[in-house]
């Protein structure tokens, strides 16, 4: 029987196999991956959007592919990077001091490298969508990465994170059509409203950690109060715009009905979350938001269904 340093028979995987595996776990674990929910959807409305007037209403089976995988690799490469550039922070703050690199269970190297490979992840996919996607995809890197040094500096780090989701519908569109138009600019308008509103809640929990350390926040800067009726402020701004969209495009009952559900599970959100009370930002963050994506997305696709 082959034997493995350490005494392991041939049925049994190496130690440097169950280590390696063990870490990538680890850094799905850490990026999140599951919350690539939040932006996919939109980049799949941009897609079904732009692809209207092509036959059947939607775009090329391999399109929408390096469309998926190249926002894998983008959201990979930013939360992977966001790590760690905080990661000093994360490890002074008692409610990020557990995550994967202060806590000891990833190094900055592995970390850096699972970066690199989803920058060229991302890159490749942009490559084989188009010239101008491709051309234009350093300048989706600059907003993604950049975003993690930004709270650093200045209270609309909410927004730049927004719009760092944002461009998602914008790039699946050129990668459908290859040109600009005015309704995926509004769909990032309402992803960045829409992620931004929310993280303006999020940064709630880092209120005192923000003030100790000088970070920013609107929170910080306005204080809780204000920072709660902007948010809400952003979300009606989002509702509007995409009744806009549905304008623009010529999208029919379907729809406005999804907006009208997507306008409960935003307002639903709101009364999860008071100043007194942040024990279900959880719940309000990440499982509604999830939702609020989801549920526009399909009723998008019955719209197209209807439309054809």
């Amino acid at each position: 029987m082959a034997v493995y340093p350490g005494g392991l028979g041939t049925n049994e995987r190496p130690p440097m196999l169950i280590a390696g595996w063990r870490s990538f776990c680890t850094i799905l674990e850490m990026i999140k991956v599951e919350h690539t929910v939040f932006a996919m959807p939109f980049a799949i409305i941009g897609a079904l959007l732009a692809a209207r007037a092509l036959p059947h209403g939607v775009p090329p089976g391999r399109v929408t592919w390096w469309i998926v995988v190249a926002m894998v690799g983008a959201r990979s490469a930013a939360m992977a990077f966001n790590r760690i550039a905080d990661a000093e922070f994360d490890a002074a703050n008692p409610r990020t001091a557990r995550r994967a690199i202060p806590a000891g269970l990833l190094t900055t190297s592995q970390v850096g490298l699972f970066t690199v490979a989803s920058i060229a992840l991302f890159e490749y996919a942009a490559y084989r969508l188009n010239p101008l996607c491709f051309t234009l995809s350093p300048i989706a890197l600059v907003i993604i990465l950049g975003y993690s040094y930004t709270k650093r500096y200045t209270a609309l780090s909410h927004v730049i994170l927004g719009l760092a989701d944002g461009i998602s519908p914008v790039g699946a569109w050129l990668a459908v059509t290859g040109r600009f138009d005015w309704p995926p600019i509004l769909l990032a308008a309402v992803v960045t409203l829409w992620i931004g509103g929310f993280d303006i809640i999020y940064a709630l929990q880092d209120l005192e950690f923000d003030r100790k350390v000088g970070l920013h926040s609107i929170p910080r800067q306005l204080g809780p109060e204000a920072a709660l009726r902007i948010s809400r402020l952003m979300h009606a701004a989002m509702m509007i715009l995409l009744v806009a969209v549905g304008h623009l495009c010529g999208l029919h009952v379907p729809y406005y009905l999804g907006l009208v559900v997507v306008a409960a599970l935003i307002l639903y959100e709101h009364t999860l979350v008071r100043t007194d009370d942040l024990s279900r930002i959880n719940l309000a963050f990440f499982v509604m938001n999830g939702w609020v994506s989801i549920a526009l997305l399909a009723f998008v696709v019955a719209d197209r269904i209807l439309a054809h």
